[in-house]
């Protein structure tokens, strides 16, 4: 996850999560996912795919309440939302696949395994 130059990496606290999460309302950030298929040591085939999501102007009200609800789980991913869950209610536009944003860019996996004659077409 990028924004402005800037990589982001997992909060090691509820206040650090707090803190980013108010740095980057009103905001777009860059989310990458990177999937790779090897076989025989060698890679066969990889993919890159990328979601700018933009964040809405959400106050601080909003904010701690978030925090409050979703609790220690702000921990677990980059970012400090789940998007998948509460962490929806944080974005006003998303533009990009919703297996990116979860992590696993899963149409252009499946169709990676079907060229490769791993699953059936």
């Amino acid at each position: 996850m990028s924004m402005d130059g800037r990589l982001f990496h997992k909060c090691t606290s509820v206040e650090m999560a707090r803190d980013q999460l108010r740095s980057m309302r009103g905001r777009t950030h860059r989310l990458s996912s990177a999937i790779s298929i090897v076989r025989d040591d060698r890679e066969v085939w990889s993919h890159v795919s990328v979601a700018d999501m933009t964040f809405r102007n959400f106050s601080d009200a909003f904010l701690d309440d978030y925090i409050e609800r979703a609790g220690p789980k702000v921990l677990l991913t980059v970012g400090a939302y789940s998007y998948e869950g509460l962490g929806q209610q944080l974005f006003e536009k998303v533009e990009g696949d919703f297996f990116t944003i979860i992590g696993l860019p899963m149409l252009p996996l499946l169709a990676a395994l079907r060229d490769l004659a791993i699953i059936p077409r």
